[in-house]
């Protein structure tokens, strides 16, 4: 596996306790669909390693306590920190309707209400206050910001991307 392979997890924020385990933030939407994790892969020197995992027990604002295998001292756990969590991206729990992963939608065809056809989805943008479709329309890009109200519809067999852009935004770059 590749490092495209997988998605961000979270990271290893310190050590808990003396029994070897950490505590660890989940940047994730909704921690209980990992509750029940047998291993993630570790960032060690660039390469992603897989650790089974002992235990695991959410606590609040995405948060965990987590006892590695073959982790059972505090020196062992002190070795963990500041390390980033992976998990296969075949791991990522399914979406329906207009959610959808990032990654998955690269290459999709974006189609506005009133301007038809305006090209495909080259990349995400992640900036601190607002993320962007950014599209590829011939030799322009056009980005759009990925809010509910503008995401008609997704249609992942087509791969489609329905939008309705607010009054001037594709004019814009057109």
């Amino acid at each position: 596996m590749n490092k495209d392979d997988f998605y961000y997890l979270g990271k290893i924020l310190k050590t808990h306790g003396n029994k070897g385990q950490v505590m660890v933030h989940l940047d994730v939407d909704d921690p209980t669909t990992y509750q029940n994790l047998e291993s993630v892969h570790l960032d060690l020197h660039g390469e992603r390693i897989p650790f089974f995992i002992a235990s695991l027990e959410l606590k609040h604002n995405r948060k965990a306590v987590v006892k590695f295998q073959d982790f059972d001292t505090l020196e062992d756990a002190e070795s963990l920190q500041s390390l980033e969590m992976y998990l296969p991206i075949t791991e990522l729990p399914p979406l329906k309707g207009n959610q959808f992963y990032y990654h998955e939608i690269k290459g999709f065809q974006v189609v506005d209400q009133n301007h038809g056809n305006i090209g495909v989805i080259e990349d995400i943008l992640e900036l601190p206050h607002q993320a962007l479709f950014q599209v590829r329309h011939g030799e322009k890009e056009i980005l759009i910001p990925i809010v509910d109200e503008i995401i008609q519809k997704v249609d992942r067999r087509k791969k489609l991307l329905l939008i309705e852009a607010p009054p001037g935004l594709i004019e814009i770059y057109l």
